[in-house]
């Protein structure tokens, strides 16, 4: 572990897409910082290879829930296993994201449709949902969403994916905007080009050499965690490239 002081020591971290891309880098710094990280995420096997880079640099154990996030059902009873386990919740890290088809929008399929705007937004707002009491249990709850360029900035053929977003950064508004003198502070990041799976999908040409890695988007999220924050309800953006 650093020399440096552990800002999230003691935190409960829920993190969602935790087995890769910049869900796990944000996991694995989160538990650098000294939180206990709870990491969501479809695949077991990531999920299990994210615990074993934790504990390699002496982290505590993460907690592992392999979630398909369209069970939404199962969301809603997760915040009553959260409570039973640790009584509480201190970070929530909306990052699971699903990219579906870049095409005009009369030509989307309407299951690919209903998939994203499930996993992007309706997924989200049921986590937010069954969360919210465990938030209120902590002594300064935080809410961190991810979102891109593309809510906020319309651009054709982004159908489904920007639509799930410009949702997702109203809803998480809205939520802030709800929460008068509580000690909850929600907030969305848009991390902007970054190295990941969804992004070389997006840009299949693109030289990732010239985005920034996931790791370097993490301080930012740090910031955002912090018990200390002042921000609500605002849309943090990050360096496009290096």
């Amino acid at each position: 572990m650093s020399d440096q002081p552990a800002r999230l020591e003691g935190r409960i971290a829920l993190v969602t897409g935790a087995s890769r891309g910049i869900g796990r880098a944000v996991a694995k710094r989160y538990a650098r910082e000294g939180a206990h990280v709870v990491a969501l995420a479809r695949t077991q096997g990531g999920l299990e290879d994210l615990d074993d880079e934790i504990k390699a640099f002496g982290g505590n154990d993460a907690t592992l829930i392999p979630f398909d996030l369209t069970d939404f059902d199962r969301i809603d009873h997760l915040g009553a296993s959260l409570f039973q386990r640790f009584g509480r919740l201190d970070i929530l890290v909306g990052n699971a994201g699903l990219l579906g088809d870049l095409r005009p929008m009369g030509h989307l399929d309407p299951k690919t449709w209903d998939r994203v705007i499930g996993v992007n937004l309706t997924a989200n707002w049921r986590l937010l949902r069954t969360v919210d009491p465990l938030l209120r249990q902590s002594d300064a709850g935080r809410v961190v969403m991810v979102t891109s360029t593309v809510g906020h900035e319309a651009r054709a053929y982004w159908g489904a994916y920007a639509v799930s977003k410009a949702g997702l950064e109203m809803m998480t508004k809205v939520y802030a905007e709800e929460q008068g003198k509580s000690s909850i502070k929600a907030n969305l990041i848009d991390p902007r080009a970054t190295r990941t799976g969804m992004r070389s999908q997006a840009y299949p040409g693109e030289d990732s050499t010239t985005v920034k890695t996931p790791e370097e988007t993490t301080d930012a999220f740090v910031e955002l965690a912090l018990p200390t924050l002042e921000a609500q309800g605002q849309t943090f953006t990050l360096q496009r490239e290096y």
